[in-house]
């Protein structure tokens, strides 16, 4: 019997910008794993991926005699995938309360948004659904994706043991083969914390979970950490962080505090670079949303930074609650730059001019060969789309 053919298609794409500006919805990572990782350790099946043209050269579709389509918005559990097993051809599984499709099977090629056009017969999904609509889900609900991935990635095994330089409080602890921990305070009481395989915690950290430290990322000397946060692959985190979530292979590796906050990929933060996230008169915070082409009620209290891929502050930069910046900027200099930050801009709050493309993709080239990954000619096409599609953005 052949492998279930799933392709994990967008929704809520312009809502999570940045971050889709440069990966399908279902690449985002929350909790220890991407969302696609999540539902290839849950469902047995072929995966690809429903999105832009523009990124479909690297995200490609795979198309098959059946098909199953599956939001790339909903984090799996074991109810939902026994749903999604059972659709028939024609089937939409759809969430009432989440006013939401799921996933649907047909052996056509269909586009989402297209859907409405097709006769399809509703399954209603009662199943609460761990699902991300809007970017501050990403780190509000990233408690919730730690401890449902700490339990998924654990199960059944045997941590490596905490070597005898560090204390541990609490009893959801997994330290994956190869990690580093030492002279470390780890607090799981509050919520599990792993360590991922090649990752290292250096002396005087102190973390307070939950903390999902993935593979080969590293928390330099005296971190502070408190949970929920997420360190993503190759990343490096010095200073102060809360709640928030790093993709991977980015870097914040200085004091400073990041609080409620996602950074996409080959970002940088400059040493010091301190991010706020709650306004002096504690009012509920609006954010840069570019589907709305203005500011958002998040109707939450604190919300520090969005920042999309390959984007970097210089030293001693402050970024005002809920700051949005794009893909690709450099920020630097004094005082507090704009609350939106569009991609491919290069300066801070005194000037502001036009990043140019092959400046940028020079920049990140060098930094990408360090990390020993080739910026490849679908990265720089992916790229290129993103820098003339926010030309409007950038009337400095």
């Amino acid at each position: 019997m052949s492998a279930m053919n799933v392709l994990l298609f967008d929704d809520c794409r312009l809502n999570l910008l940045p971050f889709t500006y440069t990966r399908p919805v279902s690449e985002i990572r929350i909790g220890i794993l991407t969302i696609k990782e999540k539902w290839e350790k849950q469902l047995q099946a072929d995966y690809s991926y429903l999105t832009e043209d523009y990124l479909s050269k690297k995200y490609a579709a795979n198309f098959a005699a059946e098909n199953t389509y599956i939001n790339g918005t909903v984090c799996p559990t074991k109810a939902l995938v026994s749903a999604i097993e059972n659709l028939k051809e024609g089937d939409l599984l759809y969430h009432q309360e989440n006013e939401k499709v799921v996933a649907f099977k047909s052996a056509q090629q269909i586009r989402f948004e297209a859907i409405e056009q097709f006769d399809f017969a509703q399954v209603n999904c009662e199943e609460a659904l761990l699902d991300i609509n809007d970017v501050w889900d990403i780190f509000s609900k990233n408690g919730e994706a730690i401890e449902s991935d700490f339990d998924l990635l654990t199960k059944g095994r045997t941590s490596a043991k905490l070597g005898p330089t560090n204390t541990h409080i609490g009893d959801q602890l997994f330290i994956e083969e190869g990690a580093k921990v030492q002279g470390a305070i780890l607090n799981s009481s509050t919520g599990p914390i792993y360590i991922g395989k090649n990752a290292e915690i250096m002396e005087g950290s102190v973390v307070r979970g939950g903390l999902a430290l993935c593979e080969g990322a590293v928390l330099k000397l005296g971190a502070k950490i408190y949970g929920p946060t997420t360190v993503g692959p190759y990343s490096k985190v010095g200073g102060e962080v809360n709640n928030s979530v790093i993709f991977g292979y980015s870097n914040k590796g200085h004091d400073g505090f990041l609080g409620n906050s996602v950074l996409g990929e080959w970002c940088n933060l400059g040493a010091d670079t301190n991010v706020s996230n709650l306004k002096n008169n504690y009012a509920l915070i609006k954010l840069w949303n570019y589907d709305k082409g203005g500011f958002k009620n998040t109707r939450k209290q604190f919300c520090g930074m969005m920042m999309g891929d390959h984007s970097k502050s210089g030293i001693n930069t402050m970024f005002n609650t809920a700051t949005v910046v794009g893909v690709s900027a450099n920020i630097y200099g004094g005082g507090f730059p704009r609350n939106f930050v569009p991609s491919f801009s290069w300066g801070g709050s005194e000037k502001w001019i036009e990043y140019r493309f092959n400046k940028a993709m020079e920049v990140a080239e060098v930094v990408m060969q360090r990390r020993g990954i080739q910026l490849t000619e679908a990265d720089r096409a992916i790229m290129e789309h993103i820098f003339e599609a926010t030309k409007s953005y950038r009337n400095f």
